[in-house]
């Protein structure tokens, strides 16, 4: 019986994933000059992608797009920080944020991102997500707040104040005695100004250390 079937191709057709291998075996070539421009334009895209994501969040609006964090705007309202006579003015990012006066500022930020996502999280469970309960655990993230200023020697507060240039003839008697002696024991700002710009937790840290005490 006659068969009719044509035979098999003895070559299958080549592949995708051939034509890719034989690709990589042979890329096409490229100018050192061609990869430096390409490499340069790259790294600005990533760069100007990054540092515009970070910039348009450290705004205000976006930290108080949470309803919980209205709560320590609302007080910094208050503070001599926001409001003074000579109009001067700060904003969430200015103090819980580093700005990128050295190049080590910039991994700072990231870290402060990473502390915020923490916050949202809180929101996204129910841990902070009324006033209550934000109120439950105001003293728990003021001290987180605080560590990681002093870990950094104060930096954000550094941005603005600077001992080497205080005016000590308009200061009180009793402002230069204590900064004084901080410059000579080597203590940071934070150690000494918790809760400027926020409610006070200076009892509640208080009644903790107390209750730590056997």
């Amino acid at each position: 019986m006659r068969n009719d079937t044509p035979p098999e191709s003895a070559t299958p057709a080549p592949s995708a994933k051939k034509g890719f291998v034989a690709w990589l075996r042979r890329p096409p070539k490229w100018s050192m000059a061609s990869m430096l421009v390409l490499g340069t334009v790259v790294g600005v895209l990533i760069w100007g992608g990054l540092n515009t994501g970070m910039e348009w969040t450290n705004r205000t609006e976006f930290c108080t797009s949470c309803h919980e964090m209205g709560i320590p705007a609302e007080e910094l309202k208050k503070t001599v920080h926001y409001t003074n006579r000579s109009g001067t003015t700060v904003s969430c990012a200015d103090c819980h944020v580093a700005s990128s006066k050295s190049p080590g500022d910039y991994g700072r930020k990231f870290e402060a991102k990473i502390m915020a996502a923490r916050d949202v999280l809180g929101k996204i469970t129910g841990i902070i997500d009324t006033p209550e309960k934000f109120e439950a655990h105001r003293l728990t993230m003021a001290k987180r707040v605080w560590a990681r200023m002093k870990a950094a020697d104060s930096r954000e507060c550094r941005n603005c104040h600077k001992f080497e240039t205080m005016d000590q003839s308009k200061q009180k008697d009793r402002s230069v005695v204590k900064h004084e002696g901080a410059i000579e024991d080597g203590k940071t700002c934070i150690e000494c100004h918790q809760g400027i710009a926020h409610k006070a937790v200076h009892q509640l840290l208080a009644q903790e250390e107390a209750m730590k005490k056997p």
